[in-house]
């Protein structure tokens, strides 16, 4: 089955997270949140990525990422779905050890047990070769401790651990290089601080301090020596996923202008009738639809394993859905006028949210810069 056409088995799928997702009307309230998470586990959703084995669906990053966009077309976006089974999770399943999968891949699946990401850091920003988080060994313990800050964490304070990305010195040539740590939440010398943001989020962000977190041999995930391999096994995930939760977000907001054109009526006509309301709205229909092409063709390459080609596709992905997204929220409370600054409507707080697409977990700006460079071959100023 091509991207381009979803299976009757995907359509079901979507079918059934979308009738699950308006059964939980949307809520800025933690217990809702957790209970939201808890019964979409229950049903194997939040696991459908993870193997068969250790208690997943078996599936991949496909069906992860239509089950999010649904949960965000009723209003209900889970974010730790990007962070927990979909990065951490995959990372695990991939380059983790026995007993790692064992531990953590079970929980995960059945949502007991969640696991952030921290990769960002104050000076580093978006160029992950600049980040300065170390981990050394312990010559006498062969123990890792890690030294370091993080920004930008989300859900910390709901995780039962981090994976952390550190860098350790190559021997041979006495470079740094990235690598993956699991760090419990209760760790020594491991300190969070919540960031004040002006963002209507349950999932609240993070800054976090390692102060010479010391972590068994065993917290190392996969090979010290593949590191950018592991590392972007786990980024391009997040991208795809990034994109449903932008595609989501943009169709939930289109389906209340929708609602609310149709109804609305001025001079014995609803407004939907008249062309500056509709064409708009169709025009932010259409690259939300478009957006969603380039997701399912980069969550195909990457469950195909073209770790390269999903790449590609993911960037793309991420960036048409933060645009489409931005669009389509603008529209939206555009389309209902004052009543979508309103509480009642509950689109307002979407203007702040939808940005998120655009800038996290990478910039537009950088995606562009990757096309170029990449894609397009042209060279780099930087």
């Amino acid at each position: 089955m091509t991207p381009l056409l979803e299976s009757e088995e995907h359509k079901s799928l979507r079918e059934a997270v979308a009738a699950f997702a308006k059964t939980h009307p949307h809520t800025t309230n933690a217990e809702d949140n957790t209970r939201l998470w808890q019964a979409a586990a229950k049903l194997g959703y939040i696991g459908v990525n993870l193997p068969e084995a250790y208690g997943g669906g078996g599936a991949g990053i496909t069906e992860l990422s239509l089950v999010l966009e649904e949960l965000g077309a009723a209003g209900s976006p889970l974010l730790m779905m990007i962070v927990s089974p979909a990065i951490c999770g995959t990372v695990i399943a991939r380059f983790g050890t026995e007993e790692q999968k064992r531990e953590w891949l079970p929980p995960l699946a059945d949502g007991t047990r969640l696991m952030a990401f921290g990769i960002t850091e104050p000076d580093a920003g978006s160029n992950s070769h600049r980040i300065t988080t170390t981990a050394r060994r312990d010559a006498a313990t062969g123990d890792w401790i890690l030294t370091g800050r993080k920004v930008f964490v989300s859900g910390v304070d709901l995780a039962d651990a981090t994976l952390i990305v550190g860098r350790t010195e190559d021997a041979r040539t006495g470079k740094l290089k990235p690598c993956l740590f699991i760090v419990p939440r209760d760790a020594p010398g491991f300190e969070r601080r919540a960031i004040d943001m002006e963002l209507n989020a349950v999932e609240r962000q993070f800054e976090l301090t390692l102060d010479d977190v010391r972590l068994p041999a065993d917290a190392l995930v996969g090979d010290e020596d593949a590191g950018l391999l592991q590392l972007f096994a786990g980024l391009n995930p997040e991208r795809v996923m990034t994109a449903a939760f932008g595609i989501g977000m943009g169709r939930y907001a289109l389906s209340r202008a929708l609602e609310y054109a149709r109804e609305r009526t001025v001079w014995k006509t609803p407004i939907g009738a008249h062309q500056a309301i509709a064409h708009p709205l169709a025009q932010a229909h259409i690259d939300l639809e478009l957006a969603r092409l380039m997701m399912q063709k980069a969550a195909h390459l990457y469950d195909a394993g073209d770790d390269v080609g999903a790449g590609e596709a993911a960037n793309m992905a991420k960036y048409a859905a933060g645009e489409a997204c931005v669009k389509a929220v603008d529209q939206a409370v555009h389309t209902l006028g004052g009543n979508g600054l309103t509480r009642e409507f509950g689109l307002a707080r979407l203007i702040t949210a939808s940005r998120v697409a655009r800038i996290a977990p990478v910039s537009r700006e950088m995606i562009l810069n990757y096309v170029s460079h990449q894609t397009l071959g042209l060279p780099k100023s930087y």
